[in-house]
């Protein structure tokens, strides 16, 4: 059955443009008419009128304006993702004709740990960014609950096992985690040729985990092994325990993508390199729903090819 049912509401839907869309869009996303003018490369004056031509043609109200912020009504918020997604609908109609030719526009809000945003997402999308000088692109760093849907986040990278919910998951990568020390701290210490006899040196702990002194071992045979540290250095960030670690605090027990650079720079060995973590996926998180828009893909894409590359 047709949406619209009387001509009266063909009438309403042809008085949108496609220009108001995109530019109520841009508002919402920035949380400023200033900001989103700046983004669109027009006046505050012209976005502030294409969202009160919009209200009158809607007919109620979408942002509430105070001197310092807006603030999006609960009707602003609604008409919000369905905007959105039309425009990610007009995105992959262009994109289905000419392929080759796409290029990617809009906001891409991408949320992820602090460490896998610095050492993974970064340079991945500052290589977007340099590819697509029309796509704006927005991380969101931290170890928080993200609610996409609230905040606008097109993607949410996540490590490890996931909990039910509505949301899509596409696996980008695998990672496992491997026991490293510095080389000035394997100098002043006898690592032990049986690596079950390492707990009982010192040890650079994650202390946000739930057992931040357990590392659960697996050789490429199968044999596995649990190992309870002693007490020793306990951070609350990877980052932290890395420094840590290539200062000569102790061994950790790290994610490989952390301390690839490390390894390689001399700062840091793998010790027991027979021995890592099970494998462990890393996901790229989307919103409910069928659509994927081009930037979510171009980003998937962008993310596998880079993890893939070790």
């Amino acid at each position: 059955m047709p949406v619209l049912t009387d001509r009266r509401a063909m009438t309403d839907l042809r008085k949108l443009s496609f220009e108001q869309l995109l530019i109520y869009i841009a508002v919402v996303e920035t949380g400023s008419l200033t900001r989103a003018a700046e983004r669109l490369g027009i006046g505050k004056t012209a976005v502030g009128k294409h969202v009160q031509r919009l209200e009158d043609e809607l007919g109620t109200t979408l942002i509430a304006r105070t001197t310092r912020r807006i603030h999006v009504t609960e009707a602003g918020a609604s008409f919000f993702e369905a905007a959105r997604r039309l425009a990610e609908l007009a995105d992959e109609a262009v994109s289905s004709v000419n392929p080759a030719a796409e290029t990617l526009r809009g906001t891409l809000r991408v949320a992820a740990s602090v460490e896998f945003s610095a050492i993974v997402l970064a340079p991945v999308l500052a290589a977007m960014r340099e590819a697509h000088p029309e796509l704006r692109i927005e991380m969101v760093s931290g170890d928080r609950f993200i609610d996409m849907l609230a905040e606008g986040v097109d993607v949410a990278i996540r490590l490890g096992e996931l909990a039910d919910s509505s949301l899509r998951a596409v696996t980008v990568g695998k990672y496992e985690k491997w026991l490293v020390a510095s080389p000035a701290w394997l100098a002043r210490h006898r690592l032990p040729g049986d690596v079950a006899e390492a707990a009982g040196l010192p040890f650079v702990g994650l202390s946000v985990l739930a057992h931040p002194l357990r590392c659960q071992l697996r050789k490429a045979g199968g044999e596995t092994l649990v190992l309870d540290f002693a007490p020793g250095l306990l951070a609350d960030t990877m980052y932290a325990c890395r420094a840590a670690a290539a200062e000569g605090a102790g061994l950790a027990w790290l994610p490989d993508f952390t301390v690839h650079g490390d390894i390689a720079a001399g700062r840091l060995v793998r010790v027991h390199a027979d021995w890592a973590g099970p494998a462990m996926a890393m996901h790229a998180l989307l919103p409910p729903g069928r659509h994927t828009p081009p930037k979510v893909r171009a980003l998937i894409d962008r993310l596998k090819a880079h993890l893939a590359q070790g």
